[in-house]
């Protein structure tokens, strides 16, 4: 069904100099309303596109469900006030919903708004396996320009994040923007998951500093590999470590820092034997 477009005109720049010429492009955000079984468990304000996709990832990455086949029906409705998400489980996948029903309602930077109590804040994640994955220097270091090339929401008002799904060769295979991190990386996941893709066989990459929800995200959907363009936090690093994903960090221009796990990266030639 049709909903409101990710980008809108608002706002005539104004040079130093005085001049006016053009309209800039500003991202819309909305608050969606993610309903599962007929129970409100989330609502986010989130960039008015791919919410299948962000909505499947939420329920991936919060224990809800274990695969896509978990949702039996989706549906997504447009209200005045905003869109609602509606997704309709196994019979089998009640209890894991009743576990983790929440409410939640803030600002976009914030993935842990609303839990229940410090002990979802913290709750223990399953250890992501060493898959066999090891990624070249070379991918990882230029991981942040090749996600900036699946960015046209960014390229029309340069204010939304990226997640993408980087393969063994350095290519981006799936990209996924909104207004907040947390629901790009939900956006990616779910889209993921909706096409088959073996996350194990791949990394994560962020536009956005690396923080506790982005790497709880990524150990509930077994992704090995975390990388940013941005600095991560010293939580998310102890979180890492403990969940076995690898985190590297600052990968741009060439370099980057690795702060996790560092085998899955291939930093000389002695590695790759």
């Amino acid at each position: 069904m049709p909903h409101a477009p990710a980008a809108s005109m608002s706002g005539l720049s104004v040079h130093s100099d005085g001049q006016r010429d053009m309209w800039r492009t500003l991202p819309d955000e909305v608050p969606v309303a993610l309903v599962f079984d007929g129970t409100t468990l989330a609502v986010m304000m989130a960039s008015p596109a791919d919410i299948h996709d962000m909505a499947i990832g939420f329920a991936l990455s919060e224990g809800i469900i274990a695969t896509a086949g978990d949702v039996q029906d989706f549906e997504l409705a447009q209200h005045p006030q905003g869109l609602e998400a509606r997704l309709w489980l196994r019979n089998d996948q009640s209890e894991a919903l009743a576990a983790r029903r929440r409410f939640m309602a803030g600002p976009v930077g914030c993935g842990l708004c609303g839990i229940d109590s410090l002990e979802q804040a913290t709750r223990p994640l399953p250890y992501v396996p060493d898959t066999g994955l090891r990624l070249a220097r070379e991918a990882v270091a230029h991981a942040g320009h090749a996600l900036a090339a699946r960015q046209p929401l960014r390229d029309q008002t340069g204010a939304t994040h990226a997640a993408g799904f980087m393969a063994r060769d350095g290519r981006i295979v799936l990209a996924r923007e909104d207004v907040g991190r947390h629901n790009a990386l939900d956006k990616l996941i779910g889209a993921m998951a909706r096409a088959g893709l073996d996350v194990g066989q791949g990394a994560v990459i962020m536009t956005s500093r690396l923080s506790v929800e982005l790497v709880q995200k990524c150990a509930m959907a077994g992704c090995p590999v975390l990388v940013s363009v941005s600095a991560p936090t010293a939580a998310a690093v102890r979180l890492a470590e403990g969940a076995g994903i690898t985190v590297a960090a600052f990968a741009r221009g060439g370099g980057f820092d690795i702060f996790a796990h560092p085998a899955r990266i291939i930093t000389k030639v002695s590695d790759a034997a």
